[in-house]
């Protein structure tokens, strides 16, 4: 299960502003000056790869997962 797409949207402690990056890179993806640019393109690119967006808080704290194909857990329908 270690092989599982992510994208997570996180602080940059030395650039200021927001990175996206894979799950395990050492260097991002792409840099952003706000989190809602970042969100924007990390959401996209998640669509298109079938990935997992984790979006992370100021903190470091991981902030409201979105699955885009892949889930591990995908909820049960209420119904």
């Amino acid at each position: 299960m270690g092989n599982r797409k992510e994208i997570h949207v996180v602080p940059n402690s030395n650039r200021g502003g927001w990175d996206a990056k894979r799950n395990n890179a050492e260097r991002s993806s792409k840099h952003f000056e706000t989190k809602q640019d970042a969100m924007n393109w990390a959401r996209d690119k998640a669509r298109n790869d079938g990935a997992e967006l984790i979006p992370h808080k100021k903190d470091g704290t991981i902030q409201n997962p979105n699955s885009y194909g892949g889930d591990p857990c995908p909820p049960k329908d209420k119904k």
